[in-house]
């Protein structure tokens, strides 16, 4: 288990190594914004930065205008988020692409999962998914449901609905696997992972994912070669 460096311009920054966070129990960082705080998973840089975050606007918050280069992938964990464009609710997932711009904010708070500058420079398509919404289709073994919302290249992003009791082969990650747990316990041969627990394992890593709970999580394959 990797831990968050002192330096915050390097936060778990090595992508070789294998990275288990509770979130939860992470303090609160400021941001530009002093309605916005952060919980920072991993980061590369400085303010300008590859980075995953836990990010909680308060009621009111909000940003200027601003571009993302690299892109911008968000997952609305609860409250409502908003910008230009139109509202976000809990379980709306975006893919804001590279050189887009945007000026967010959030009349009622809002916490969401964020990751920034992880996209290729030409991912150009813009997704909105309402999760809740949305059909789930049947996974690879029963008790599994997946709803697919990105991919690009080697890289792929899903929510993933494990039943109860539900267990899966053992495999390996061509370009590495990042999990976000949203609900319930999700649990391989390493441990188990409540709510608010991010696990990202490296190239080429393997193990055998279950839950005896049962959870929903988010996942992200493929992006993690360099």
């Amino acid at each position: 288990m990797k831990t968050a460096s002192i330096n915050h311009l390097m936060v778990n920054a090595d992508l070789s190594q294998r990275c288990v966070l509770d979130s939860n129990t992470l303090a609160w960082q400021p941001s530009p914004s002093p309605l916005v705080h952060r919980r920072v998973l991993e980061r590369h840089g400085a303010e300008v930065a590859r980075a995953t975050s836990i990010v909680r606007y308060d009621a009111g918050a909000k940003f200027h205008a601003h571009e993302h280069p690299l892109g911008e992938e968000i997952l609305v964990l609860e409250g409502t988020l908003s910008d230009e464009f139109g509202d976000y609710g809990p379980g709306t997932y975006l893919k804001n692409p590279s050189g887009s711009s945007h000026a967010p904010f959030s009349e009622g708070g809002c916490t969401l999962f964020v990751k920034l500058r992880h996209l290729a420079p030409d991912d150009n398509e813009r997704v909105v998914v309402d999760t809740r919404q949305s059909p789930w289709f049947q996974g690879m073994v029963d008790g599994l449901k997946v709803l697919p919302l990105s991919e690009f290249g080697t890289s792929h992003t899903a929510m993933v609905r494990w039943a109860p009791e539900t267990y899966f082969n053992p495999h390996r990650h061509y370009g590495g696997e990042e999990i976000y747990v949203v609900e319930g316990v999700f649990s391989d041969e390493h441990g188990r992972y409540g709510q608010g627990s991010w696990i990202r394992s490296p190239h080429l890593s393997q193990h055998k994912p279950f839950s005896v709970e049962g959870c929903v999580i988010l996942v992200k394959t493929g992006h993690l070669l360099d």
